[in-house]
């Protein structure tokens, strides 16, 4: 089971709005955006099938499927959602009080370490531009080498994206880590950003 609450009231609501949209089989998503950082935010949204993601777990309802990302998921233990009414009518509440904690800690592993700030602080910003990045391995005693993908491949703004951006954020999180390195070939420039 998963570590999310789906109470009976927002089950039936969802149940009901899910009823409207006329498709087959559709569920609902939750998912954190920029999980374990400060500007977390938890989200539902309607999920037809065949938009839920490998990764994802599903929880089954009485009516309905409720799909948990799976990067989400370790920031969804103890979240609630929850259906309440007052005299304005009714409104579906998300409480998820670990949305906002860092999953790793000074004892992580470095590669563990570098793929959380990775996740959270660096990709929801390179995404803007269609780019992201992730780590390949750590060698020389804490050199991170990086992988840009997306729009970030022949960008002639990766080298500056690196070295100002990502190494110095990384460099201020993990004290240990000594820099960052790009595999990427820069030379290729199709569907570079500009």
């Amino acid at each position: 089971m998963s570590a999310i609450t789906i109470t009976q009231a927002a089950e039936d609501y969802l149940a009901e709005l899910l009823s409207k949209q006329d498709t087959p089989g559709i569920g609902i998503r939750v998912f954190i955006t920029q999980p374990g950082t400060p500007y977390a935010e938890t989200c539902i949204a309607y999920c037809k099938p065949g938009e839920q993601k490998p990764e994802d777990t599903a929880v089954g309802l009485a009516s309905f499927t409720a799909w948990i990302d799976g990067i989400s998921e370790p920031f969804l233990e103890d979240a609630v959602v929850d259906y309440a009414t007052d005299r304005m009518g009714g409104q579906l509440t998300i409480k998820a009080p670990n949305a906002k904690v860092p999953m790793v800690n000074e004892d992580s592993p470095l590669n563990e370490r570098i793929n959380y700030y990775l996740q959270t602080e660096i990709n929801p910003g390179l995404a803007s531009h269609g780019g992201q990045v992730s780590l390949v391995d750590v060698v020389e005693e804490g050199i991170a080498v990086l992988q840009f993908g997306g729009g970030c491949q022949g960008c002639g703004q990766a080298d500056y994206t690196l070295k100002e951006g990502i190494e110095k954020t990384l460099l201020e999180r993990i004290p240990e880590l000594k820099g960052v390195r790009d595999v990427t070939d820069h030379s290729n420039r199709e569907n570079a950003y500009y």
